[in-house]
């Protein structure tokens, strides 16, 4: 009798601790542990960061509510020896298994980049910087080199041409090359054989066209114009004229403020400077949209060899035929200029 009471309370006592275990377990595992009544929030780990580091930042950064249990289940599914860099969006009410698998797995979720409006190889570098793992300065240091533009076809000039202003995704563990290789891709799908075609018979290189809608782009931001100032830029190649495009000096100046250029800034001495020199510059002075390049591609046959910004400040430009009716349109332009103050 004695023996069957102290076999009974054992069986209690079992049952009450393999409950207890259980109900641990499922709380450890299924019970939300990440981001409770919060907003999904995205988490990166960087190459080389220790197990003991991201457990920190989680709880530091109020992330994950209670760490013991986080910390025991990571352990116990090896994360701590598994630990994978990236880009990662922890969900409001994840428990500690979706979060750990997910983790362990490396299941990043990209990181959506959008770069347009960039004038220089620099600024592409300084927009990209802190978006992926890469750095500004490794950017910039394969946009400036001679070496690494000649592996994509072009130079360090017209590297600029082959990003197309858009918004791509990466995974945040991209390396700067991996980057400029999918922009090459990018680039390659675009130009397809009809495009190419079209180049062609505008007598230019895909890079020549990305240079002259990179002018274009710069003169007007006006989808519906573009085609029109592009066929003045075409029709000054073909008659052998120099462009004579103000936004080149601009970039040759270095200013991007200057809003009205002056006699003294023609005289500088830079291949950009296309009053100087005749033919497009040796590349884009931006990196224009792809609207802009197909606005070239398709740009609008006419006689129209000159054009001046409406004295309205509309965005829109007056375009002529002839030198004469060209200096009356530029008179009301200036005069208008006048009368706001802008003399730079």
């Amino acid at each position: 009798m004695k023996n069957k009471k102290i076999l009974l309370a054992g069986l209690i006592i079992f049952s009450v601790l393999l409950t207890s275990f259980s109900f641990y377990a499922w709380q450890i595992l299924f019970t939300p542990n990440i981001l409770v009544e919060q907003e999904d929030r995205s988490f990166i780990i960087r190459p080389g960061e220790s197990f003991k580091s991201i457990q920190d930042r989680l709880y530091n950064e109020r992330i994950v509510q209670e760490p013991v249990s986080f910390g025991f289940l990571a352990r116990l599914m090896d994360y701590d020896e598994q630990v994978k860099p990236g880009h990662y969006v922890l969900e409001k009410n994840m428990n500690n298994l979706q979060a750990v698998r997910m983790l362990r797995a490396g299941r990043q979720t990209p990181v959506r980049i959008t770069f347009n409006n960039v004038r220089t190889r620099s600024d592409l570098a300084e927009r990209l910087g802190d978006k992926l793992m890469f750095t500004r300065q490794e950017m910039d240091s394969l946009l400036h080199s001679p070496a690494v533009a000649r592996e994509y076809g072009m130079d360090t000039a017209t590297i600029i041409s082959m990003f197309l202003p858009d918004t791509y995704e990466f995974y945040w563990t991209t390396t700067a090359r991996d980057f400029m290789d999918r922009m090459k891709q990018e680039y390659d799908k675009f130009w397809n054989e009809e495009r190419r075609q079209k180049a062609e018979q505008l007598g230019l290189t895909p890079s020549e066209v990305v240079t002259l809608a990179s002018i274009v782009r710069a003169e007007t931001n006006k989808a519906d114009e573009m085609p029109r100032v592009a066929g003045v830029y075409l029709n000054r190649i073909n008659r052998n004229m120099p462009l004579q495009a103000d936004p080149t000096l601009v970039y040759a100046l270095g200013d991007f403020s200057i809003k009205r250029i002056l006699a003294k800034d023609k005289e500088i001495d830079s291949p950009y400077n296309t009053y100087m020199y005749r033919g497009l510059p040796p590349g884009p002075i931006n990196m224009p949209s792809t609207t802009a390049i197909n606005a070239v591609l398709n740009a609008e046959s006419h006689n129209y060899i000159y054009f001046v910004a409406k004295e309205d400040f509309s965005g829109y430009h007056t375009f002529s035929t002839n030198y004469n009716e060209h200096m009356k349109n530029a008179r009301k332009y200036h005069s208008a200029l006048k009368k706001r103050g802008i003399f730079r």
